[in-house]
């Protein structure tokens, strides 16, 4: 018996199948998206584009690369490298987009920075991990697919001559 893969490689007609299965479950309007950097941003255009969603902006956050003990993780302090003004985000609705829910971490903080400005959000991804997240019942409000494994996809392609899923 041949072992289950650890990861999926997807291709653009994976994605489009995703977005196509994401666009019907939205039940309100945005007026505006937060795409996170640098997962979130390709995902976030083709749904901006299909949503028609014109107020877009960026969030990069950071986190201590090393953390001792698995309860540290939610104790660690995002550091936000660059993030919308309030006055962009205040009295909107903001869908916040990523392409992936591992630890949930990053979507969170940057959730939590819109709700702090004024703003009601939203968080969308591709993929929801359970497996991996820290915020117990806490789910993203869409998603598109649940995985436990490695995803790769097609705009994540080293174009420097590598391959990815080797390196």
């Amino acid at each position: 018996m041949t072992p289950e893969p650890k990861h999926i490689v997807l291709t653009w007609t994976d994605i489009d199948r995703l977005i196509n299965y994401l666009i019907p479950k939205f039940d309100r309007e945005f007026n505006a998206m937060v795409m996170i950097t640098r997962g979130g941003i390709v995902p976030g255009g083709l749904l901006a584009e299909a949503m028609d969603i014109t107020h877009v902006l960026t969030a990069a956050v950071d986190f201590p690369a090393e953390i001792a003990a698995e309860e540290s993780k939610l104790m660690a302090w995002p550091q936000f490298i660059q993030f919308p003004a309030d006055e962009q985000l205040r009295d909107r609705t903001v869908l916040i987009m990523d392409d992936v829910w591992g630890s949930g971490r990053t979507i969170t903080a940057v959730k939590n920075r819109v709700v702090a400005a004024g703003g009601s959000p939203e968080t969308c991804v591709l993929h929801f991990n359970p497996y991996r997240n820290l915020f117990g019942e806490t789910r993203p409000d869409y998603y598109a697919d649940v995985t436990n494994k490695f995803i790769i996809y097609p705009w994540e392609i080293d174009r420097r001559g590598g391959n990815r899923i080797l390196a």
